[in-house]
């Protein structure tokens, strides 16, 4: 692209969910990608099956700096990626979200990487109440994931210098297709009951507020912060998505009910308050990267989802099976004994190389 430095960028994650509709576009884009991924999730493609990318096929606990030489940069998305997963076992959730999060920085600074782009989250506002934050806002946590992402950005944050450069990006609860798609996110999920059901199914009682940002806008964010000058990100946090894409799950579900013919909204037995609750404003990154143009509504993510999971023939099977709930994945290895308690494959070498796929 003209006018636009290319650099040779390691993502870490690049097989999950926004992995791997970020490294196409990373590609479009001029950029040289590699991949780093333990393939916990590689065999849950739903649709096409996403392009092969040159990669290291590793857990993120295992990565020496040596690995990281020759490299511009590192957009480290690699976690475990929900509340329910991060529940299981909290301190393997640290071990991994945090600890070697800090490891892998640590590795590109020596390695002599310049940026580093962490992908964080803004559930570290947890229970931040009916006010719009700010990144300047007070955290919150409920969950051991936030927890994980506070105690990252704190610790990474020390590693600045004139030779590295991290930064954070916040991203609001994530939507939207994907070759890895998974049904545990709440816009994904209420349009598969939908479809699937003819109900769109409420699992808490509909009132707490959550940001809500497309997966292709959140790739745009990582793209726009890689490339903006240094100066606009060096050890900057920003929330990622569009102020007005906040949201109580109530009218998420009356969008989808609008969306999908036949559908009704309904609440599940079991539905009740939940604490997380946060509403966030995106008008830093807004003014500090021009680059970032986010594309998408959850009223046009809705109607995407709705024709895609037509297309690709959505059954309840699939929404609710381990295909697409992380949770359910999880437990399906450690049942087949290729994971272990602590979250390790076991079928997967220490360090296995660079490979393809």
């Amino acid at each position: 692209m003209e006018g636009v430095e290319l650099m040779k960028v390691l993502v870490t994650g690049h097989e999950g969910y926004i992995g791997c509709v970020l490294v196409p576009m990373l590609q479009e884009r001029g950029h040289e990608v590699t991949g780093l991924d333990s393939g916990l999730y590689s065999e849950c493609v739903f649709g096409p099956a996403p392009a092969p990318v040159e990669a290291w096929r590793l857990d993120v606990r295992d990565v020496e700096p040596e690995m990281l030489t020759g490299f511009d940069a590192v957009i480290h998305l690699a976690a475990i990626s929900n509340d329910p997963v991060g529940d299981l076992n909290r301190e393997c959730t640290m071990d991994i979200n945090y600890r070697a999060s800090v490891r892998i920085a640590e590795a590109a600074k020596a390695a002599g990487v310049s940026r580093f782009l962490f992908s964080s989250s803004c559930s570290l506002y947890g229970a931040g109440g009916d006010e719009l934050l700010d990144e300047s806002a007070p955290f919150n946590p409920v969950t051991p994931y936030g927890e994980s992402k506070i105690l990252t950005e704190q610790a990474v944050i020390g590693l600045a210098s004139e030779t590295f450069s991290p930064t954070f990006l916040r991203n609001a609860t994530a939507y939207g297709f994907s070759p890895r798609l998974r049904g545990d996110l709440v816009v994904n999920n209420l349009v598969g009951y939908a479809l699937t059901t003819g109900e769109v199914l409420l699992k808490s009682d509909g009132t707490p507020w959550r940001p809500l940002v497309h997966i292709e806008d959140i790739s745009r964010a990582f793209i726009a912060a890689l490339e903006a000058p240094r100066e606009a990100v060096h050890c900057e946090a920003f929330n990622v998505g569009i102020t007005a894409e906040n949201y109580r799950i109530r009218d998420v579900a009356e969008i989808v009910e609008s969306v999908v013919p036949g559908s009704r909204v309904r609440f599940s037995a079991t539905a009740g308050p939940d604490i997380r609750n946060y509403r966030v404003s995106c008008e830093r990154i807004r003014r500090a990267l021009p680059g970032f143009e986010p594309k998408w509504t959850v009223r046009e993510g809705v109607g995407e989802l709705y024709d895609a999971y037509r297309a690709h023939g959505l059954t309840l099977e699939d929404l609710e099976g381990s295909r697409l709930q992380r949770i359910a994945r999880v437990k399906e290895l450690q049942a087949r004994g290729v994971l272990d308690a602590s979250l390790r494959r076991t079928d997967l070498p220490v360090a296995s190389g660079v490979t393809v796929g």
